[in-house]
């Protein structure tokens, strides 16, 4: 064989070995599911089968990137979502959905015919081998138990065959491993292909989600405003009409007017902080002058926690991303401050295409957990309002990695 082709065959080969493999582990999750099902129905641990489906969609998604590198194609796996407050008609539809149905028929197919053929396939260079070396050691066999290929060898004449029984095999497998090659990926190919009416589907389900973590964070933010103006502003606001007042009685009464005026002059000044405060907190203007690099630094240098800043060629992002980004460090930064007993933070920040990863380590005390109302729930909330991801790692002992993933596309 000419290398390239060679290299082709051994590609083939390879292929359909870790394809026997992948039917090995395929047959064994089927055999499971068919024993566990009906335990499942019975014992009321239908509530559980989302998880074990989410187990199946991701079997079968790792298997979707793996047959489309071995074809050259991509087999894109869909964002299957189930909102945390779904009910149990909702668990019940995600379980049993068209995706689920066609996920199982691929875990049929390879579990037993392909399991059958690509064993099959990849032991004739094998049984080459093994046919040639009958010619020897088929004497050393007992004359009541001999040798067997394709028939018993008993003699040196039927020894002399063995090597042209093994041409035949390294001919066959010449030409039938890359041809089963072919068939299998793509019959796997065929199964695994989302349909466009399913990624349709998701895509729905992934906006509804979106929007509806938009809303939550449009009003946590709203409740937040207020509340911040009327324990604040408000109350200093408050203080000025009060002092103004007394200002007013002291006129009136020959009293010292000067001391309220200057207790009112200081509680406007302090209202008038506390405004801008609120409007920073909004959208701040750091971003307009420095961009988000510039912004993210000015964090890093009030933080009580050293923070060093990693930011590779940002650039400018659209101004929501970039305000969402910010916030997002600002309250990563404050967990580290308040919880973290860090020596040191790092934050980084990246572009990669039209995505923009966002990655906060501390070598502090670890244990963050994601609490209700929370912190970083709300930096969670921020981030799906974008459809993007958030990962937290925090191992008691630390270190803690926050990382975020937000699209940035025009």
């Amino acid at each position: 064989m000419k290398d390239g082709r060679m290299r082709r065959w051994l590609r083939a080969w390879g292929y359909l070995a870790v394809e026997a493999g992948v039917s090995i582990a395929s047959l064994v999750f089927l055999c499971l599911g068919i024993v566990l099902l009906p335990f499942m129905i019975l014992t009321g641990g239908v509530l559980i089968m989302p998880e074990a489906v989410r187990g199946l969609h991701r079997w079968t998604d790792v298997n979707r990137r793996r047959v489309g590198a071995y074809r050259g194609e991509e087999l894109t796996p869909i964002e299957r979502v189930l909102p945390p407050d779904s009910t149990i008609e909702d668990r019940l539809r995600f379980a049993l959905s068209r995706d689920t149905g066609r996920d199982l028929l691929w875990l049929a197919v390879q579990g037993l015919p392909v399991l059958f053929l690509s064993m099959l396939t990849i032991s004739l260079p094998v049984a080459a081998v093994n046919t040639l070396a009958i010619t020897y050691y088929w004497q050393f066999a007992p004359a009541d138990d001999p040798v067997g290929s394709v028939y018993p060898v008993t003699s040196w004449e039927l020894a002399a065959t063995m090597p042209l029984l093994a041409l035949a095999y390294a001919a066959l497998s010449v030409f039938l491993i890359p041809a089963v090659a072919r068939l299998v990926s793509f019959v796997s190919a065929k199964l695994l292909a989302t349909p466009e009416r399913s990624r349709l589907a998701a895509r729905v389900d992934a906006l509804t989600l979106s929007r509806a973590a938009a809303l939550d964070a449009h009003a946590a933010e709203l409740r937040r405003i207020e509340r911040d103006l009327h324990d604040g502003a408000q109350n200093r606001l408050v203080n000025v009409v009060m002092m103004l007042g007394i200002a007013e009685r002291a006129q009136e009464t020959g009293g010292d007017v000067l001391e309220p005026l200057r207790r009112a002059q200081d509680a406007a000044t302090d209202a008038l902080a506390g405004l801008r405060r609120t409007v920073h907190d909004i959208y701040p203007p750091i971003l307009d002058e420095l961009g988000l690099e510039g912004a993210l630094a000015s964090l890093a240098g009030r933080s009580v926690v050293p923070c060093t800043i990693d930011a590779i060629e940002v650039g400018r992002v659209p101004a929501a991303v970039e305000s969402a980004s910010y916030f997002v460090v600002a309250e990563a930064l404050t967990n580290v401050n308040k919880y973290s007993e860090a020596a040191h933070a790092v934050v980084r920040v990246a572009r990669e295409g039209e995505v923009l990863l966002i990655t906060v380590e501390d070598d502090g005390v670890g244990g963050a957990v994601e609490r209700p109302g929370g912190g970083i729930a709300g930096i969670r909330r921020r981030i799906e309002a974008f459809e993007g991801t958030l990962d937290l790692t925090s191992p008691v002992g630390g270190p803690t990695t926050l990382r975020a993933e937000l699209p940035c596309g025009s």
